[in-house]
């Protein structure tokens, strides 16, 4: 299949032009290595000011004896300032690699206020000189400085107060510890945890100095660590919060409109309507990427939805608002022609992330000794009492709806609700009718004391998403842990063989990570390269089930189509990899258990009892 190369408009509308390539977006950036350069510049200043502040030592200079003329709360004061500026240096520094504008206003406030500190103290003036030459170096080159400010959610505030005051007690600790020889007694370690406390809400501790000079540094530098903490949490916490991703009921229409045209494109398309995710349309409004930002990296899925003519546009779009963000771009599990598209116009790379597997469900047959293994697994799984029913989510009535929601919630492993790229994250929507879900059910049996109860019939649930008019693709695999093995495959046979029935012809199974290299592994004569990388999968299959998917779906006989990772550079491969696993939900870095409600899979609220009449 040919994709249409994109036009270049004229170089006389260089606004309308975006990047083609990588060596474009260089040039629109030379000195792409210049914010990292000074971000670690701002972070070296910043972690000297709080050490000087901090250690006594480090102020013994050639200009002690000027400095002892002037009045002593002048130089405890600038010793305090400058803890202050170099806790916020520090703390800027990492938003001033990632080039936020915001971020390079208040570092050019704070350098020019800390090289007046460093004159009035008693410290050389070479610090001073350092911190000035940083600013021209950002003042002559503010353009490199250009990036937005994040998507804001109060739980930065949260995150801030847990590791300021961290740190904030620590520095207090190192604080009274390296002045130990002006104590008047020997405090312990609880007597000096004490004073820290009480020194970062401003009150005097248990501790007493021999100086009065030494006392009031020592009040002073505690109480700016509490300043800092509890200024900086509460401008995370009251600054105008943004939404989190969501896909509005606009956005939503106008991608389900794309999927009704376009839709059997690509398998993982119906999943561009998960509502924790922003969508990015091209200027013809027909094609759009759906997208979420993890940990600084705007992490795309599957291909563009729409018309492939109109993906270059699209592309575009999410190329300028990630540049527009300093975010680093990213798409999982694309096909082939997307990776083609993608690294043609956004000047990316592509890595073989592993292979979906399809099954023709018109020649699917349990037959032949390759299918063996399944057919004696489903046949036994029958004789022991299951049954499988295959449907429209529109058959189900609201209680069943909710019943099977609930269920799968019941069998899920974790807290939180697991899947980004290929999982839809609900159950039972109204939106989502045209989804199939298949359930398994276990007739009562009371010798082996089998509960009766019909509504706890339900042993397993398999739902499937559209895939255009004649495909599905596999959403959510759950069944109950206590029930008999086999049950997976029982469902999945059944499905395969009573779809055709409701015009689907193609169906779309799990997803098996680095498929290829296994299965080339494990052959007669792979190396010893290959070996070693299919033992690690095996190794890494303990918690990630990479093996056990792959030989999973290998049972079914399906065809296999690789999905590729999108990315820019190979040394941001480790970052996208932590932020898929956060999307993805294998890396939780919220609160506690205890802090946090249970999710469930659907969010559905019960459905309503029917009442019951006197004449009933």
């Amino acid at each position: 299949m040919s994709v249409p190369v994109s036009v270049e408009p004229p170089p006389q509308q260089p606004r309308r032009r975006g990047f083609q390539t990588l060596r474009t977006q260089a040039a629109a950036v030379p000195r792409a290595w210049l914010p990292g350069a000074v971000g670690y510049a701002c972070l070296l200043i910043g972690l000297l000011d709080v050490a000087s502040a901090v250690f006594p030592k480090l102020r013994r200079t050639k200009m002690h004896s000027f400095a002892g003329q002037l009045p002593g709360g002048t130089t405890t004061l600038a010793a305090v300032g400058t803890l202050m500026v170099g806790l916020l240096l520090v703390l800027l520094a990492h938003a001033l690699r990632r080039r936020k504008r915001r971020a390079w206003r208040a570092v050019c406030v704070l350098l020019p206020i800390g090289a007046a500190l460093h004159i009035l103290r008693w410290h050389q003036v070479g610090p001073a000189v350092v911190s000035l030459v940083l600013l021209a170096v950002l003042l002559v080159h503010h353009g490199e400085f250009y990036a937005k400010a994040d998507p804001r959610t109060r739980w930065r505030a949260v995150a801030n107060l847990l590791v300021m005051g961290t740190v904030s007690v620590l520095l207090g600790l190192l604080i009274v510890s390296v002045r130990g020889k002006a104590e008047i007694h020997d405090p312990g370690m609880l007597d000096r945890l004490q004073h820290v406390v009480y020194g970062l809400f401003g009150f005097e501790g248990p501790i007493d100095y021999s100086s009065d000079r030494t006392s009031d540094l020592v009040a002073y530098l505690l109480g700016t660590l509490g300043l800092v903490t509890a200024g900086t949490t509460a401008y995370l916490a009251l600054r105008p919060e943004k939404p989190e991703p969501e896909l509005t009921p606009e956005d939503e229409e106008k991608v389900r409109a794309l999927l009704e045209r376009h839709g059997e494109r690509d398998s993982l398309g119906y999943f561009a309507l998960r509502r924790d995710k922003s969508v990015l349309f091209s200027p013809t409004g027909k094609a759009a990427i759906s997208y979420r930002v993890v940990s600084g990296v705007m992490l795309a899925s599957g291909d563009p939805v729409g018309d492939v003519e109109a993906w270059p546009g699209a592309i575009k779009v999410f190329m300028t608002e990630a540049r527009e963000h300093a975010w680093v771009p990213a798409v999982m599990g694309c096909s082939e022609t997307g990776g083609e598209v993608w690294t043609r116009e956004a000047g990316l790379d592509a890595l073989e992330l592993g292979d979906e597997a399809i099954v023709d469900a018109t020649t699917f047959s349990l037959s032949g000794r390759a299918m063996r293994n399944v057919r004696q697994m489903v046949k036994r799984i029958e004789r022991n009492g299951y049954s499988c029913k295959v449907r429209r989510v529109s058959e189900l009535d609201p209680q069943e709806r909710y019943r099977i929601a609930e269920a799968a919630a019941r069998w899920r492993g974790t807290d939180t609700e697991r899947g980004f790229s290929m999982a839809l994250g609900r159950f039972g929507d109204p939106g989502d009718d045209a989804c199939v879900v298949v359930t398994a059910h276990r007739a009562p049996d009371e010798e082996e004391g089998f509960p009766a109860d019909p509504e706890d019939d339900l042993k397993a649930v398999l739902h499937f998403v559209p895939w255009g008019p004649d495909g599905i693709s596999l959403e959510l695999m759950r069944r109950d842990r206590a029930a008999d093995p086999g049950l997976n495959e029982l469902l999945i046979v059944a499905a395969l063989q009573a779809v055709p029935a409701l015009g689907i012809r193609r169906v779309s199974l799990n997803f098996a990570m680095f498929r290829s290299a296994l299965a080339r592994g494990e052959r007669i004569g792979a190396g010893p390269v290959l070996r070693a990388w299919r033992g690690l999968l095996v190794f890494s299959s303990r918690w990630f089930q990479i093996e056990s998917l792959y030989k999973f779906n290998a049972k079914f006989q399906p065809d296999w189509e690789p999905r590729f990772l999108i990315y820019p550079q190979a040394r941001d491969l480790p970052r996208i990899g932590l932020a898929a696993m956060q999307a993805e939900a294998f890396i939780t870095l919220g609160m506690p258990r205890f802090g946090r409600k249970r999710q469930r899979q659907g969010l559905m609220p019960a459905p309503a009892k029917p009442q019951i009449t006197e004449a009933a």
